[in-house]
């Protein structure tokens, strides 16, 4: 599985809505961006309490999406470019149904690892000016995901994402999602069950897993 990065975006924090500020508007850049264990140097997250780490350090949010996205939207000129979602990479031929938890690739010269799906919050609803876009993110799985840097490295626009090993093909981040977050944890106890043992799970989801575990009583 190998595709060509269409974009790589960075950020900067700025006012969002009245005294919070937010790094969501990313912009894409040319030049070959080095890549730390918090992500690409360059980039900030307003607050880093919720955003960024080394679960989160960068975001993917797939290009595929944003017909579907106009649809819903109609022409905003948000989705006239990567960025509307404050994805730090965009590609085509990825996404929630062919990505899985523990997926490692090539990023440029760096080694990242799928860590989770991305949970969405209310900035999107205000970044577009729209009520019911996290709401459809939740319900159609359409969340993008985050990943951990493994090994240093750098990366720019028309670089390619490969694919080098597949742990755990098992978990597609769609079923990751609508387990953790879609609200399926109480019809898959198994599957809630089997989630404690995979590593690769970002540190806040394994505390999510183990309370909705707890919640309706499975180990």
């Amino acid at each position: 599985m190998s595709t060509e990065i269409l974009a790589v975006l960075l950020g900067k924090a700025r006012p969002f809505r009245g005294d919070e500020r937010s790094a969501i508007d990313k912009r894409p850049v040319a030049d070959s961006v080095a890549i730390d264990a918090t992500g690409l140097v360059g980039d900030e997250q307003a607050d880093r309490t919720v955003h960024g780490g080394i679960d989160k350090a960068i975001h993917h949010y797939p290009a595929d999406h944003y017909d579907w996205w106009r649809g819903q939207l109609g022409d905003h000129t948000l989705l006239d470019a990567p960025g509307a979602f404050g994805e730090n990479i965009s590609t085509t031929g990825l996404d929630e149904t062919n990505m899985c938890l523990g997926d490692r690739f090539r990023l440029g010269s760096a080694l990242i690892e799928v860590s989770q799906a991305r949970q969405p919050c209310w900035k999107l609803d205000h970044r577009f000016g729209a009520k019911g876009v996290m709401a459809a993110v939740v319900k159609t799985r359409r969340s993008g995901w985050y990943y951990r840097v493994l090994e240093p490295g750098t990366v720019r626009a028309g670089d390619d994402l490969d694919l080098v090993e597949r742990p755990h093909p098992e978990w597609p981040l769609a079923s990751l999602f609508g387990l953790l977050i879609g609200g399926e944890a109480k019809d898959r106890p198994a599957d809630l069950r089997a989630l404690r043992d995979v590593p690769a799970l970002a540190e806040t989801w394994k505390v999510r897993r183990a309370k909705l575990a707890a919640q309706i009583g499975v180990d």
